[in-house]
Order: C-alpha cells, then structure tokens, then sequence
C-alpha cells in the first residue's frame, strides 16, 4: 500500500499526473488515493519531488 506523509506532500501534484489508472487525487488540502484501485506501480512515489509517498506493507 502507498502510503501519504501529510506533513511532507505540498500538493504539487506530480505524482496525480503520472498515475496510469487515476487513482490519485487532490481535495483542497489533501491527498487522497483510491487504495482499492492502485495497482502499486510505484510511479508515484518515484516522482515525488519531496519524499511524501512511499509503499508499506
């Protein structure tokens, strides 16, 4: 599971810009993916310019 570190993600939005299935989102102040539906490809948390998603578990 990917995991977001609120304290570190400043919304840039990089990383909904590369997910292959859309699964990531920006609401307001928040990011919110749709766990359900990742495929765990790790693209996200490659382009993080600030290290605010890494996988768990």
């Amino acid at each position: 599971m990917i995991v977001i570190k609120n304290d570190l993600c400043d919304f840039c939005g990089t990383c909904v810009s590369v997910c292959p299935v859309d699964v990531i989102e920006l609401y307001e102040a928040r990011l919110v993916i749709d766990h359900e539906k990742c495929t765990e490809c790790l693209k996200c948390v490659k382009v993080c310019p600030v290290r605010a998603l890494e996988i768990q578990g």
